[in-house]
């Protein structure tokens, strides 16, 4: 006989908002202050099945993944912002043959498009700050930047933030350990 508790949700503590981690696996070395993420929207297309009453919605087969969108704190050197940065004019709009080149150049010296792109993780963190889920992004790319304004007049120190939005081709939510949920 199966107990009536077998299906209640074991952990009762809630989701914190404030408990998540971002790194990027072609710039290890750029930390990635994330002062929030959003965890994309998914979306499945719809058909319309003719009906002489109604027409009805069937699932249809193309999924549509949003934007992924990052707020991060700039650091002092600007070594964040400045990664987001070249990796857009690489793509976008090189002032040089050299730019391009150095994008697509992996650490070996050979040249590879693939390396245009980086995958990702966000992690997610429990009460404890432990991981409890990765968000695994393909092949990331960066599609725009937030402008960082100065301004003297500021009379309290307010650090900035730099908003990035990522385009990607599908993210999978893994537990801990890498094996799907």
């Amino acid at each position: 006989m199966a107990s009536a508790f077998a299906n209640q949700i074991q952990n009762r503590n809630f989701l914190s908002p404030i408990g998540f981690k971002f790194t990027l696996a072609k710039y290890p070395k750029v930390s990635f202050f994330v002062n929030s993420a959003r965890l994309p929207e998914i979306n499945l297309g719809t058909a319309i099945q003719p009906n002489y009453l109604k027409d009805i919605d069937v699932p249809g087969e193309k999924l549509t993944y949003g934007d992924f969108n990052l707020t991060f704190f700039v650091d002092e050197n600007m070594e964040n912002y400045m990664t987001i940065h070249n990796w857009l004019t690489g793509l976008g709009f090189s002032e040089t043959a050299q730019q391009y080149k150095d994008l697509i150049t992996n650490e070996e010296g050979i040249r590879d498009g693939k390396e245009a792109f980086s995958d990702g993780t966000l992690r997610i963190l429990n009460s404890n700050f432990r991981d409890i889920a990765l968000v695994k992004f393909k092949d990331l790319f960066p599609t725009s930047i937030s402008s960082l304004e100065f301004e003297s007049s500021d009379t309290d120190i307010n650090y900035f933030t730099a908003d990035v939005t990522f385009k990607y081709t599908v993210y999978n939510i893994l537990d801990k350990n890498g094996n799907p949920l």
